[in-house]
This record gives C-alpha cells, structure tokens and sequence, in this order.
C-alpha cells in the first residue's frame, strides 16, 4: 500500500515519547517501535522513498495504518514497546530465537518448605532460579553434591503430602539426601535455613560454607568425635567438587554478566557469561533474525532486554559488560536500575580480565551461529525452494508466506466434521488450527460440507475487518486455500468466497488419488513431478488437515457412540441419559451395575432400572462396548491449547 494513503497528518501526531505500531490490512501489528520524539520518528518513515532501507521500504509498503501511544518517560517507553512486541510478534521486528532449551536450578524459597528442582521454561513468580547450565547432567550432578551439604527436599507436592499423612519419609530421607521436613525431623525455621544456605552457595557466597566445616571438622576431630568429622569431610568434599565446576574467570570475587555480538547480514547471535563470584556460574544465547536495519548497538540493547525481562531484581548484577555500548544508553540502564533497585552499570572493558573474558564469549557466540547456519541451511532452502515451486506452478504473485487448508471428516454421511490448519514460512502454527461441526443440510455431502467450512471461515474474516481488533482465530488472510479434493471442492470452496465478495485469495485441490493440484476454471490439474519440493509441502499440509479433521470426527464419534446404546430404551430420555453416564462414567459400567445400583442415579427408579438392565444385557454382549471410553479419545500430544477449542 502507498504509506501515503495512510500518513498522518503532521498535526495529528505528538512530540511526546511513546510507543507506536503499524498494522497491515487486516490490522495485525507488523512492527512496534517507541521514540523520544513521535512526531519526528514516524515522520521518518514517510520521508522519500529512496532514502529509506529496503526492510524499512517493505514495512511501510506492507502496512496500512499506523497508531500510537504517549508515556510519560523514555523507560516507560522501552517497557511498553518490549511488552507489545512480545504480544504481537511483529514480523518486521527483531526476532530472538534461544539456540537451546536451558535448564536451570530452581528454589521455592517462599513456600513454608522450600523446594529445589530442575526446570526448564519460563520463569514463575517466587522462585528463584540458578543457572543456565549447559548441560541438565551438570545440574543433576551439582544438585546430588549440594544435598549432602543442604539436605532440602526435592520431592512434588504430592509426594510430600503423602509422606505427611503416612509419618514415613521417601527413600532420599533414608539416605540423608533430604531433612525430611514431611515428618518433623527439622523444623520449618532450620529447613528453610537449608534452602537460603543453597541460595547463598549458588548465588557466590561460597567461602564462608567451606571454612565453617572445616571449623567444625577440626573441633570435632579433637573431641573424637569422628563421625561427626568424617560427614563433615564429606560435605567440605561435595561443596569443594560443585566448585571445581565453576571455571574460574576473575580472579577477584565479582558478580557481572558479560555479553558478546557477532553480527551477518541476515542474523546475528549474542552470547552471555554469567560470573557470579568470579566463576562462570550460567550461560546462554540467542540467534537474531535482523528484519531490519538494526545496527550493533540496537541489537545490544534489545539483548539486554531479552536477558532481563521477567526476572528477579537479584539476577541483575551490578556490572554488565558488553562489547558495544547499547543504544539509549542512559534509558536502558535506568530501567535495569530502576529493576534492581540499586545502581547498574553497562560499561565496554578495554583491558585485563574481563576483556578477555569477553573475547571468549565472542568467541562463542561466532560459533553458536555458524553451528545455527549449518543446521538451518537445509531446512531453510529446502521450505524457501517449496514455497517458489508452488508460486510458480499457480502462477501466484508471490510466494505463499501463509498457507490454509480444509479437510472434511465423516462416517457414512454421519458426525460430519472441518478442520482448518494454517502453515506460515513453510511451517505449522498449530494455534492457528481450528474445528468445525457440521450439521443440518451442509452435512448432505462433501461439496455442502466444503461451502459451509469455507463461508464460515471467511465470514469471521470478514467481520474481524471492520472490528476495533483483529480476531485471533480468524482474523487474517491466507495467501493460498488448499482444500482436500478435487473439482468439485474446489468449486465449491470459490462459490463461498464469491458469495462472501472476497475473490483475491487463490485456492487450490489436492486430490489424493494421484496428488493432482486442481485450480478453479481449468480442465486439467497441474501436475508436479513426484519429486517436487512444492508437492511435498502440499501434501504435508493436506496430511495434516487430514489428521487434525480424522482426530476431531473420532471425538464427535465417539462421544455419540457412547450413549448410543442407551438410545431407544422406554423412559430414560436424555437428562436420565446424562445422569447415568454422570455416575457410572461409561456404558461399559452401567452394564455391569446391578439394578439395585441402577436405581442409585438421579431419576432411575426400580422398573426404569430393572429395563435398563435388560435392554443392556450382561457385560460383554453385543453393541460394540469395548470396555474403553470412546469419547476420551484427544487431539493427540503434539496438539496445543487452541486446537481444543472448536468452532460448533
């Protein structure tokens, strides 16, 4: 779109700092940025053309409106704009994309009984976490030394509360790997002491620990009280071992983070040390997509933001070392000490022992990304050569970045069922997926069935256009709509469109038989050759829309599966129906309950349960009860949240 249908007028915008966002036509939000000036940041964009960086060019050519919002200072600013570009995922901003799954060490302090554990994922408020660590092995490991020091529990809520109601400790309490806190062996008070001991070791508080034991060591060695002595060797050994982890990086006691960027044309990757008592005590890194021209110092301040969102105040250190100096300097380091609550400084070392630590973490991040390069590179090529296969044997304008298709599901014309899954970049974005029922004359047949899942489909497009906000489900505009089928469901996929007024999107049939591409107006399918990555891609996103309908029709299946053995019998209507199933929790059960425990459901009284029990006959016989539940069958593991959430 011309950015000039769109400009503001200069007037209209305000010199405040704010946060602004452009939408494209179906208004999702294709880019977040914040200024010091609005008036003259946004005003930039819609300078001349030829001036502008060719990402800059395509944002604004993509987008169709832009809005904004005023704040008060510059920090609010950077917080709002982070938030909103976590929100939208805008495709013209920065994308952060960790190079690995880390583990971390993590301490409920503020439970009565404080745990550690091993997680992985996103961080829950009250728990204090330790790490990254490389490897889950090395925290395993550091864990199993640290218990023979601080015996804090480790065990779930469950097992907890199990070893409370029984007064018997689990098998680490046996073996003095835990206090055991369930059954009163230390009170509240000393556990949580263990576990602020572990916070205190971890977070680089080392010293103290080590020469108190040995202390108590030597004092118990002189009252012969060697027993004592030898666990306290022990643990002096474990607590000495878990620091011989901890590469030794500074040689006086300082707690900063050290962040390096090796930057590409296309990608960058950042790197972070995390020193904690002048020992490495987490690390790890990000690879950046650059979607536009971000220089060095911009991308540093993004990292920084990236690194300190969502954390505690006490994960930030006093000290951060960078090898460029981020951008808004002052505004970044307000924040990080606003978080803290005490002063940060971000500070380039030119010398000594923290400039050569950084060397060594660039020197890591140059090899995370070249490590990230060889492992994309097939991947990549392979979804961009498919992608340009299929626009070109469609004859499409573009490459189709976002790819929808709809399957239809039924047993002999019965429990008729649509499903909808969306690809983008070549890839599943499975929140997207959706459900449909269909009922009523569009489950006639195939045809019907297509022209009710596309206009219902579409129908939402349409009115999330003229909504304040887009619909989250529905809400934008495939470049291409495969349906499963040939002629016929194609035709039937336009005759919706058409009949909705939209007749911009291409569509296209995948017929199984002999995977031909049927387009709309034409007598003859296209045919890819078998070998063709398009036709790859074609038929993976068909397959895929064929399991997500197959998955969803076994659910409607069986859930009428499930009560049809009860259909027909005189006097239990659908409410006594519900409550059978209610108490007995299949058909399988009813038929094994006797009539007197018939009798027991809401609303059965002893002649209705006396048939109920005759019509069923004995457990085994006929209709097909398999003694399974048919209707807990589930969309299937890889499936997310959305994909429960039919449109009935």
């Amino acid at each position: 779109m011309d950015p000039t249908e769109y400009r503001p007028r200069p007037g209209e915008i305000p010199t405040s700092p704010g946060v602004y966002r452009f939408r494209d036509p179906d208004r999702r939000v294709v880019y977040v940025g914040k200024a010091k000036n609005l008036r003259a940041r946004l005003n930039s964009y819609f300078a001349n053309p030829s001036g502008l960086h060719p990402r800059t060019f395509a944002m604004v050519h993509t987008a169709a409106s832009v809005d904004w919002t005023v704040v008060d200072t510059e920090v609010e600013a950077l917080q709002l704009e982070w938030t909103w570009i976590n929100e939208f995922e805008p495709r013209f901003n920065v994308m952060f994309r960790d190079d690995k799954s880390y583990p971390y060490l993590a301490l409920t302090l503020r439970d009565e009984f404080p745990r550690a554990f091993i997680t992985r994922g996103k961080r829950k408020p009250g728990v204090k976490y330790f790490g990254p660590f490389a490897q889950v092995w090395a925290i395993r490991e550091t864990l199993d030394l640290l218990l023979r020091a601080f015996p804090v529990r480790t065990c779930t809520p469950g097992v907890f509360r199990r070893a409370q109601r029984t007064g018997r400790p689990c098998l680490l309490g046996y073996i003095d790997k835990c206090s055991a806190p369930c059954v009163g062996r230390v009170t509240p008070e000393e556990h949580r002491g263990l576990a602020r001991s572990i916070a205190e070791f971890m977070g680089g508080n080392t010293g103290r620990f080590i020469s108190a034991r040995k202390e108590e060591m030597a004092a118990a060695a002189s009252e012969l009280d060697y027993e004592r002595a030898a666990r306290l060797r022990d643990e002096i050994a474990a607590l000495e071992k878990v620091l011989d982890k901890s590469a030794v990086v500074l040689s006086m006691n300082a707690d900063v983070d050290v962040f390096a960027l090796v930057a590409e044309e296309l990608e960058a990757s950042v790197q972070v040390f995390h020193v904690r008592g002048g020992r490495i005590r987490g690390q790890r890194g990000w690879i950046i997509e650059r979607l536009q021209e971000l220089g060095p110092a911009e991308l540093i301040a993004d990292s920084l933001r990236q690194a300190y969102t969502d954390v505690e105040p006490e994960a930030i250190p006093r000290e951060i070392v960078v090898d460029t100096l981020p951008a808004d300097l002052d505004t970044v380091t307000a924040w990080l000490t606003e978080m803290r609550g005490s002063q940060v400084s971000i500070r380039v070392p030119q010398r000594g022992e923290k400039r050569a630590v950084m060397e060594t973490v660039a020197k890591n991040a140059e090899q995370a990304l070249q490590l990230h390069k060889t492992r994309r590179a097939s991947d990549l090529t392979t979804r961009s050569a498919s992608l340009t296969e299929i626009q070109q044997a469609l004859d499409l304008a573009e490459p189709p970045l976002r790819i929808e298709c709809i399957d239809n599901s039924h047993t002999g014309g019965q429990d008729v069922v649509g499903s909808l899954v969306v690809f983008e970049d070549g890839l599943p974005k499975k929140r997207d997926y959706r459900h449909f029922a269909v009922t009523g004359d569009a489950a006639r047949d195939d045809t019907a069935a297509m022209y009710d899942v596309v206009s219902r489909r579409f129908s939402r497009y349409l009115e999330s256009l003229v909504s304040a906000e887009p619909d989250e489900r529905f809400g934008y505009r495939p470049s291409l709509l495969v349906v499963d089928g040939a002629l016929p469901q194609v035709h039937a996929a336009v005759a919706a469109l058409e009949d909705l007024g939209i007749t911009d999107i291409a569509v296209v049939g995948l017929a199984k038989r002999l995977e031909e591409v049927w387009v709309p107006g034409d007598e003859f399918p296209v045919v890819l050759p078998r070998n063709s990555e398009g036709l790859f891609m074609l038929q993976r996103i068909r397959d895929e829309a064929h399991r997500f309908a197959i998955s969803y029709h076994r659910k409607r299946r069986g859930r009428s599966m499930r009560a049809s053995a009860l259909d027909g019998i005189p006097g239990l209507g659908p409410a006594k129906r519900k409550a059978l199933l209610a108490r007995f929790g299949s058909v399988r059960r009813i038929r094994a309950a006797s009539p007197e425990e018939l009798a027991g459901a809401p609303g059965i009284g002893p002649a209705l349960a006396e048939r109920i029990h005759a019509a069923l006959g004995p457990p085994g016989a006929a209709g097909g009860d398999t003694g399974e539940d048919p209707g807990s069958d589930t969309v299937g593991a890889e499936a997310t949240a959305a994909e429960g959430s039919p449109d009935d």
